[in-house]
């Protein structure tokens, strides 16, 4: 039986222009930067590793603690991939994001030597009438595109969709998108920073610069069609070729759940609200909301006890 099983992770930081405090204020991410936008929950990508926080490995990158703990650690599943396959992050829109869109793994690992971006959103809290754009609101041509993007008339041909609080969505590579403001979102995506932007409010960084667009890659992997729009993962919130999510829900009537690392992968637990502990045969960790925990794939059967509400994301 190996030291550590059950890793409480600190996350890497982004202070992107469209950040808010929320992260600081209310899920206990400590930045020394005004706008905290994404903290990466769980990541092993060079833009940004989250840190092991306690025991031996303190201090130390999860990717330098998996490189140690070798294959048991990460689970039968993770070896397919050359590199750790997934990305867990909080995003707080205090302003809109840009319009984008992310390639599947076969054009990002020619064009970028890095994986594509399928991934999910979740809803943690938003404000009253907050919405975002998921795909478009009828079929347009690559020309029509081409030129909404140069005349900024985009917006009018994007699907809008208002949203509330626990509201999934599931972004496959080709599908435009953009958080708006006002929203709290948890996303779990393959390990990937590719982003290709089309349009961006206009809005200049704190030198006077225009943030870059990436016109020509989007214009060859956006899928120029509606999205169906509520399609049911059921039992899980969503399950698809690189994760498999589920949401946990422990209180009065409630209080416990037992998830299985049995080997074959390792299991991430992001905690949205509330307060509870994850034990092992071997360990006990108290966590609370914010707090991100990889359980390895080889640490046998966990109970989760107390009254809060997550995220447990699973290859």
């Amino acid at each position: 039986m190996h030291s550590m099983a059950i890793l409480k992770l600190k996350p890497s930081c982004k202070a992107y222009l469209w950040g808010g405090t929320r992260l600081k204020t209310e899920f206990g991410k400590t930045f020394s930067g005004e706008k905290l936008a994404e903290t990466w929950e769980l990541s092993c990508h060079l833009d940004g590793p989250s840190i092991v926080e306690g025991g031996e490995f303190a201090g130390r990158t999860l990717k330098e603690y998996l490189e140690k703990e070798g294959k048991k650690a990460v689970g039968e599943k993770c070896q397919k991939y050359q590199q750790f396959p997934l990305l867990i992050k909080f995003i707080d829109a205090k302003e809109d994001l840009s319009i984008q869109v992310h390639p599947d793994d076969a054009y990002a690992l020619k064009e970028e030597g890095q994986y594509g971006k399928t991934e999910m959103w979740y809803v943690v809290d938003c404000e009253e009438g907050s919405s975002l754009y998921y795909g478009f609101s009828k079929e347009i041509s690559k020309e029509e595109f081409a030129e909404r993007i140069r005349e900024q008339t985009l917006l009018e041909v994007l699907n809008r969709v208002t949203v509330k609080k626990g509201d999934v969505f599931f972004i496959e590579p080709g599908t435009i998108h953009a958080i708006g403001k006002g929203i709290l979102i948890a996303e779990i995506q393959q390990s990937s920073n590719v982003t290709y932007r089309v349009y961006d409010y206009g809005r200049k960084d704190a030198n006077g610069k225009e943030r870059d667009l990436h016109i020509d890659k989007a214009l060859q992997v956006t899928n120029r069609v509606p999205v169906m729009q509520k399609q049911s993962f059921a039992p899980h919130l969503v399950f698809c070729n690189y994760f498999t999510v589920d949401r946990v829900l422990l209180d009065e009537k409630n209080r416990k759940k037992v998830i299985k690392a049995d080997g074959s992968s390792f299991l991430s637990l992001l905690v949205l609200s509330g307060t509870g502990r994850v034990l092992s045969d071997t360990e006990q960790v108290m966590v609370k909301k914010g707090e991100s925990v990889f359980i390895t794939a080889d640490t046998g059967d966990c109970i989760l006890e107390g009254s809060f509400e997550g995220l447990i994301t699973t290859l």
